[in-house]
């Protein structure tokens, strides 16, 4: 069972990276193979947290996604794009920086999918003002947003998952990660000009036309805007406080939803046309997919390879789990990897012979999948919202157009956490 679920899975990421044949399409069909052997059934990929679809996930997506539509309607996108082309002075490299800076620090505080969703109708509107191709850079903000959300708790779901097993608070992540990302943030924003060369150059008319633009002329629902405004304060002050709630982010963002659809008496096209089916029901079949290489014990096989190289060092452990979570988050996506890896990290850490820096072990793998959700376009959930939304808007993203990218800013990364762990956790102590 587990060389038939690899090899479903195998293909359909070859078919996938290929873009011969729809990626939704075939995820779908690699779910409805995986379950018709049966390698998985019902309970499995309908109830199970370990192999299942990740309903989370799947509800958050499709609550931001209505409140985006709703929010839509205001006219509050273009009024944010002119204000920030005009705040960059309609340079287009400003404003790419203007935008990552602003979407790694959201995703901290909010979640870097929710940040996506967001920040990309506003991209968009930006770049058609401009007449400049927004694929760069909304590239560049799915990039950021799986950087910024490392730094805390609530940041990147992986995070959620690691927390929960390793006993780790909301203020652990921010003393050990934060720092780290602050660097790798910045050392991201400085190579934004090499990284999309043949991406700044913007036509002077266009940019004069711009600057003349009044944001404000842009607010065609002052009355609506207002009520987004209250439910989305509310939404993200639940998120940052989900806990003390008892309220997951997928059910705020469900219940934000469905106030701003009353309240804003839309109709049903209005509010649902942001929404990407697409890209949801290319999550549940990924979902499935890679639910059957848990079952069947491909990816804790992998995992746990991965650590029989330590020889009870916590140093030779810290680098071997920082590095193989990186690879394999990226290829796998990150949250189920982050399900599977925390038991064995749990198991590891007290047969390790130099037990000085028990909880770096916990950091190494929080910033291998985090940062590892970078390495291709499927390895965090936030590149798969920004691509269903830039082939919706006309602005297509390959595949390996954005894994590219992703394999330069994450071995960056990769250099630099590493560096990180070793001179805070063992030179340092």
């Amino acid at each position: 069972m587990s060389v038939f679920a690899l090899a479903v899975f195998v293909v359909a990421y070859a078919l996938i990276a290929s873009e011969r044949v729809n990626k939704t399409l075939v995820a779908l069909t690699g779910a409805a193979l995986v379950v018709a052997l049966p390698i998985i059934n019902s309970q499995d990929v309908f109830y199970s947290h370990e192999t299942g679809i990740d309903w989370d996930v799947i509800f958050l997506l499709l609550g931001m996604m209505i409140i985006v539509g709703v929010l839509r309607q205001t006219g509050v996108f273009e009024y944010v794009s002119i204000w920030a082309a005009k705040r960059a002075r309609g340079s287009p490299l400003r404003i790419m920086i203007l935008l990552v800076l602003v979407t790694a620090i959201a995703s901290a505080l909010l979640d870097n999918v929710t940040t996506v969703l967001l920040i990309a109708p506003v991209t968009l509107l930006v770049c058609d003002r401009l007449a400049i191709n927004a694929a760069p850079y909304l590239i560049a903000e799915a990039l950021a947003s799986n950087l910024g959300g490392t730094a805390t708790l609530v940041g990147d779901p992986p995070n959620i998952v690691i927390a929960s097993r390793g006993g780790l608070s909301f203020n652990d992540f921010l003393i050990h990660l934060a720092p780290i990302v602050v660097i790798v943030v910045a050392v991201f924003t400085l190579m934004l000009p090499r990284l999309f060369p043949g991406a700044f150059a913007a036509d002077p008319d266009r940019v004069a036309d711009v600057m003349s633009l009044e944001e404000k002329e842009a607010i065609r629902d002052h009355g609506l805007l207002i009520k987004c405004g209250v439910v989305l304060a509310a939404v993200f002050a639940a998120f940052i406080a989900n806990e003390p709630l008892h309220m997951r982010p997928s059910m705020v963002a469900l219940v934000g939803a469905g106030i701003l659809v009353v309240v804003s008496r839309l109709q049903q096209s209005d509010y649902l046309s942001s929404v990407e089916w697409d890209t949801l029901l290319f999550f549940a079949g990924l979902f499935i997919m890679v639910g059957a290489l848990v079952k069947t014990g491909v990816v804790k096989q992998l995992a746990e390879l991965a650590v029989t190289a330590t020889g009870g060092s916590t140093l030779s452990a810290t680098m071997v789990i920082l590095a193989a979570s990186l690879v394999i988050s990226g290829v796998v996506n990150n949250v189920p990897y982050a399900a599977t890896m925390t038991p064995i990290v749990a198991e590891l850490t007290p047969a390790l012979v130099d037990r000085g820096n028990p909880d770096v072990l916990w950091w190494a793998l929080a910033l291998g999948t985090d940062f590892g959700g970078n390495l291709t376009a499927i390895g965090a959930s936030a590149n798969v919202v920004i691509l269903g939304i830039a082939n919706r808007a006309d602005n297509s993203i390959s595949f390996w157009e954005f894994t590219r990218k992703g394999i330069v800013v994450t071995t960056m990364s990769l250099a630099l956490a590493a560096l990180y762990l070793w001179v805070r956790y063992f030179v340092l102590g």
